[in-house]
């Protein structure tokens, strides 16, 4: 049996991680994210090295995870089938801003704001780590879980 067959059977929220570069903004949906200390409180993500938000967080040192909700497969499309090199994705999506500059949607279910307290290239990816310094819940609503079968 395929190994990715098996890995896709492991339960994960669809979250977009986003981030800014100067004036620029940008944003992709991940399925790997979590959270990997209490105090302080501390987040992960796993972001692939060839995306133009990776450039972002790279150089900016801070990223917003924006956890959907289960009505958000469109939003979650949208970040992560077409490129921020391309189109502006943030165009028809509306956004906020806290702690750090980075976009937060605004109809998320909840969100975590981070500064980059660390990096590590993991393959193909690398593993940003977040010191969270703003978080809420927006939502009454359940998170959006990740199913293969939504995107491809």
């Amino acid at each position: 049996m395929d190994v990715q067959t098996v890995l896709d059977k492991i339960l994960n929220g669809v979250t977009v991680v986003t981030s800014k570069a100067g004036s620029k903004i940008n944003g992709l949906t991940i399925a790997w994210a979590t959270q990997v200390s209490f105090q302080p409180p501390i987040v992960a993500v796993s972001v692939g090295k060839t995306r133009y938000t990776h450039n972002m967080i790279h150089s900016s040192r801070v990223f917003a995870v924006n956890i959907l909700h289960e009505g958000q497969v469109e939003v979650a499309r949208l970040f992560g089938l077409q490129s921020g090199r391309n189109i502006d994705k943030f165009a028809s999506i509306p956004y906020e801003t806290r702690v750090t500059g980075a976009p937060i949607l605004k109809d998320c279910l909840a969100y975590l704001d981070c500064e980059v307290e660390g990096s590590v290239p993991v393959g193909d990816h690398t593993l940003f780590i977040g010191k969270i310094v703003d978080a809420n819940i927006k939502a009454d609503k359940k998170p959006l879980t990740y199913n293969p079968d939504d995107y491809w």
